[in-house]
């Protein structure tokens, strides 16, 4: 029994050892555990860092060549100045208004400022004599288009003008034409006139009226009251007035209501009888 009891007390003390094992051993792999992450840990910030390093190098590398091909152009712009300073330097000993070269400078500066505002004053003169050449174009373009409108209606005008003058001188033509035709129709009438007052004479004599006709139109009514014979009638009257009215009727003057016809008609109306045969 003592030998059991002491089997299962070196068996319970072995237990208890290895549980103490177990969890040292348990605790030994979660701080390789742990360790291994934070050396995972480091070894990705690591590379990290380095990434960003190389980064950081190439755009430093990337700066320098700039840097360096910037200090190459200053260099040449330097040396190419350099000729500019000596001839400044030549400048001031040589001159009495500029004592240092920041004078110099600054005239300079001067002058390209009122450059600046003398191209400046030209632009806005430039925009205005744009804008005065589009408002005279314009301008030119209305009046041209109103020159047109003047050269058509002068045209009309003109065309009016011309039908005018040729009414004109077709008027005129007629004007002529009646004066001339009415010194015609006067000096047939005149004529007519005559006939009519040697007729009168003629008529008169077989009268006894003391009385004597003034009017021409007064001797026909007269010597229509006297009965004279065909013959003489025909004779004395309707042969002169015959040769009259043919006249008038070859310059296209007679009408049914001119003198001529109305002393035809008078004249041959009824059947006069002879004066000196008494009938």
């Amino acid at each position: 029994m003592e030998s059991l009891q002491q089997r299962r007390e070196e068996l319970e003390r072995k237990e208890y050892q290895l549980k103490e094992s177990l969890l040292k051993f348990d605790k030994f792999l979660k701080e390789n555990d742990s360790k291994r992450a934070r050396a995972v840990k480091k070894a990705n910030d690591e590379r990290e860092l380095k990434r960003q390093k190389d980064k950081e190098i190439d755009r430093l590398e990337e700066e320098y060549k700039a840097l360096t091909n910037q200090k190459n152009k200053l260099q040449k712009k330097l040396e190419n100045y350099t000729g500019f300073h000596l001839y400044m330097e030549k400048v001031l000993e040589a001159g009495e208004e500029f004592h240092e070269l920041r004078d110099i400078i600054a005239r300079w500066d001067t002058l390209t400022a009122t450059h600046q505002d003398l191209l400046e004053r030209d632009q806005e003169n430039q925009e205005v004599i744009e804008k005065q050449r589009q408002n005279l174009m314009r301008y030119m373009e209305e009046k041209d288009n109103e020159i047109l409108g003047y050269n058509n209606k002068l045209s009309g005008l003109q065309t009016q003008l011309d039908a005018a003058q040729s009414e004109s001188v077709k008027w005129e033509s007629m004007w002529n034409h009646i004066k001339n035709t009415a010194a015609k129709k006067t000096l047939v009438l005149g004529r007519i006139k005559m006939s009519t007052h040697n007729l009168y004479q003629l008529v008169k004599k077989h009268q006894k009226q003391a009385e004597a006709a003034e009017e021409t139109i007064e001797q026909l009514t007269q010597g229509m009251g006297l009965r004279l014979s065909y013959h003489r009638v025909h004779r004395v009257i309707i042969l002169p007035l015959r040769v009259i009215l043919g006249v008038e009727l070859l310059l296209g003057w007679e009408s049914p209501g001119s003198g001529v016809a109305l002393c035809l008609a008078s004249v041959a109306g009824p059947p006069l009888l002879d004066v000196d045969s008494g009938h």
